[in-house]
């Protein structure tokens, strides 16, 4: 069996989906893709798919490998997410072939169920107590909510009396039984940080997540030893060795993307480096149905696995939404707030080839905002 033939799609709302073909039929899906550069993603595949065509597919692990050094430079969100892409294709075409979900062929099972957590609040958090209270009748015992919009260099009182707020707002709908999130997305500094770690601390949020940018990941372990609360952080580091500062730093949730970070080959790796820390799992995912399916697999083998990110409902999905590209929603049913264990081959889901290749036609040139403060200079969005 042979690597025929690669294809990529960019669908709405911000996504890009890719398709490996054998040469007997089999067929695989990605969704290798950095939100806001997906053409540069597409590209990155096309290039490393120059080396797959006529390549035996089941050689997964020697061809990420390959792609990821072959090139001699390595790393970046570029490369990393084309690789991931391709990775979750291959491991989709494994478990078609072999007649098993990834989850059996990474070990198997140590769960029947996967928590899910939903989003609420947007970008600028705003009718949280509505919010909140759909997604509790929906049955989910999680969401998770943006701390603030734009904020100054050093949090005013205001600012920070606002958050504290929110996630009051947030606990006084979900209760002592029921958890919320809160990411700061990088747009607090290590000092406003650390001061509103310690007011927030209180409302028992899981996690913080992203109290500081990745490049100043050198600023954690002060944050962590200073944090009453869980730091959380992984969605914009891409390997092994770049989760590895951060763990020993001592976070407690790292947190990558399977269309980052290598794909389901490399988070199985971090996802092991971590548990050797004692920190959890909660890969990162507010993207497609191809991305949460590979994320579920790896949960449903992961015995260090706290809770998955999924993007129904969520704020960018404008155009298209979760269910809008798979034949069968059976897989994204979240039954108490719980995404089920089933039995499908590979990634367990069926993609609408149809649907895909038609909302391709119209693509997208998803940007993210950029934001500034009141005096024009720029601020983290």
């Amino acid at each position: 069996m042979k690597i025929a033939r690669i294809e990529t799609f960019l669908v709405p709302p911000r996504w890009l989906f890719c398709r490996v073909e054998t040469d007997d039929g089999v067929v695989g899906w990605g969704e290798p893709v950095v939100e806001g550069r997906a053409e540069v993603v597409r590209s990155a595949v096309e290039v490393l798919s120059e080396y797959l065509i006529g390549q035996d597919p089941l050689r997964i692990q020697d061809h990420w490998q390959v792609l990821t050094k072959g090139g001699f430079y390595r790393g970046g969100p570029v490369l990393s997410s084309a690789v991931a892409g391709l990775d979750q294709a291959l491991w989709d075409v494994a478990g078609k072939t072999y007649g098993a979900p990834v989850h059996a062929l990474l070990g198997g099972p140590v769960r029947d169920s996967v928590r899910v957590y939903a989003w609420v609040g947007g970008d600028e958090p705003a009718q949280l107590t509505e919010q909140i209270t759909e997604q509790v009748e929906a049955g989910f015992t999680a969401v998770k909510m943006n701390a603030a919009g734009p904020t100054s260099p050093v949090a005013t009182a205001a600012e920070t009396a606002a958050v504290v707020a929110r996630v009051t707002a947030a606990r006084d709908v979900l209760g002592p039984d029921r958890d919320v999130a809160v990411d700061f997305h990088g747009r607090l500094g290590a000092a406003s940080a650390r001061r509103l770690l310690a007011e927030l601390a209180p409302l028992h949020p899981m996690f913080v997540e992203e109290p500081v940018l990745p490049e100043q990941s050198h600023l954690l372990p002060g944050l962590v030893a200073a944090s009453p609360v869980p730091l959380a952080t992984g969605e914009r580091l891409f390997s092994r060795a770049e989760f590895l500062p951060v763990l020993n730093a001592g976070i407690a949730v790292a947190q990558p993307d399977l269309s980052h970070a290598g794909g389901i080959s490399e988070v199985t790796r971090i996802a092991s480096l971590a548990e050797t820390y004692g920190a959890l799992l909660a890969p990162h995912c507010p993207l497609g149905p191809i991305a949460l399916a590979a994320g579920l697999q790896v949960a449903f083998a992961t015995p260090n696995f706290l809770i998955q990110e999924q993007s129904r409902g969520i704020h960018y999905n404008k155009d298209a939404d979760l269910l809008s590209y798979v034949v069968d929603p059976e897989p994204f049913r979240f039954t108490a707030g719980q995404a089920l264990r089933g039995d499908a081959p590979g990634l367990g889901i069926t993609v609408d080839e149809n649907a895909v290749r038609a909302a391709d036609r119209t693509g997208h040139a998803w940007r993210n905002p950029v934001w500034r403060h009141a005096d024009g200079s720029f601020t983290e969005w």
